[in-house]
């Protein structure tokens, strides 16, 4: 096995095992302490490209593929906000909704750009908050 595909495997088995925490976050009912752990979590010092989030992003959606329910978009974000902070990432959860209809949506951003989802976000909902 190439070194490469062993880095893409690990990779995915880390965003495997942070889409299970952010389920038992949301499984309890427990949006504060979700949103309290992607919001402390420091930016690793390490000095990253963009290439790596490319790299996490598609780790993140290899997970929610394998994973054995269902993954919803504030589960997905935030398991990609932190693994690309752990990378050195500035990375950011921004959390939208629309009014009619009423709908609510999470994504992430690197240096202002969606990263995660559409890059026309901005254009489907308000910004709520960011962290």
């Amino acid at each position: 096995m190439s070194t490469h595909r062993f880095a893409q495997i690990v990779q995915t088995l880390r965003a495997f095992a942070e889409l299970v925490l952010f389920d038992v976050y949301l499984s309890r009912g427990n949006f504060a302490g979700l949103y309290e752990r992607v919001r402390l979590l420091p930016v690793d010092a390490k000095k990253s490209d963009l290439s790596v989030v490319h790299a996490v992003c598609r780790a993140v959606d290899i997970a929610c593929i394998c994973y054995w329910k269902r993954v919803l978009c504030l589960q997905r974000s935030a398991a990609t906000t932190c693994l690309l902070k752990k990378h050195g990432m500035p990375a950011t959860l921004v959390l939208g909704a629309k009014q009619m209809p009423f709908k609510a949506h999470a994504w992430v951003e690197v240096h202002g750009l969606v990263v995660n989802d559409k890059p026309y976000m901005h254009e489907i909902y308000s910004v709520l908050d960011r962290c």
